[in-house]
């Protein structure tokens, strides 16, 4: 039985959106910066979730099975995450979610490096090693945690000397990068796997207003030009097959 009145203690919900605050340009590059010159393990993942907007769950959930380097696509359609004390392996969230997608040069290089890794790691755990067909896995080649995930992402953002922020908030970032290129906002949903545009334009895309927006915009150019030369084998655009 309720013996006191609880309503004055019931939090009513104002209908504000919470308010983003995700990565400039320039914190996107030195983080990936950072974490290639230290030869991250998980530097290639960080290279999805940053310049393709990859969630932790399709990182993480991510098998070879699902990319083609000789074709440049990889196929989004699961995801792992962790319920009830149990590690699941299953299909996206919505089916806009699930799709094929042409890979960026720079995400073609960084899974090439993560395939030599893997080898590596592999051959120096012997009969320990878990056939699991993940791409990013322990160094025994189970599935990594997401909480594990989301931990690394943390301390290395504090060793990049960036700012601390949530790691879905890297899609935010995404989104604000495409649209510093000019790339239609069309394109941008694509990439994203929004279900619908309004998502892409109202949450994910933050630039700045018109006044500072072109040294914003060359700020990004110079960014993926850094990436491009240091990362990839071509001089080729990171979004040359978006368009």
């Amino acid at each position: 039985m309720i013996t006191k009145n609880v309503t004055g203690q019931v939090k009513v919900w104002s209908g504000r959106k919470v308010k983003r605050n995700p990565w400039s340009v320039e914190e996107a590059r030195q983080f990936l910066e950072a974490a290639q010159a230290v030869h991250d393990p998980l530097y290639p993942a960080y290279v999805l979730i940053l310049v393709f907007g990859f969630r932790c769950g399709e990182v993480l959930g991510l098998t070879w099975e699902n990319v083609d380097l000789d074709a440049g696509e990889v196929t989004v359609q699961l995801q792992l995450q962790r319920i009830r004390r149990r590690l699941v392996h299953d299909e996206t969230k919505t089916e806009a979610s699930s799709a094929t997608l042409p890979l960026p040069q720079i995400c073609v290089t960084a899974l090439q490096l993560r395939r030599k890794e893997q080898e590596t790691a592999k051959g120096a755990a012997g009969q320990l090693w878990s056939n699991s067909d993940f791409v990013f896995t322990t160094r025994y080649g189970t599935p990594i945690e997401p909480r594990n995930f989301n931990r690394s992402f943390t301390d290395r953002s504090a060793k990049a000397g960036v700012r601390r922020i949530r790691l879905h908030d890297t899609r935010h970032t995404c989104g604000s990068l495409l649209a510093a290129l000019d790339v239609h906002p069309r394109i941008a949903k694509q990439i994203l796997r929004h279900s619908k545009i309004a998502v892409t334009m109202e949450i994910y895309t933050h630039v700045p207003s018109e006044a500072p927006r072109k040294p914003y915009a060359s700020s990004a150019s110079t960014w993926v030009g850094k990436i491009r030369s240091s990362c990839c084998t071509t001089a080729q655009s990171p979004y040359r097959n978006t368009r």
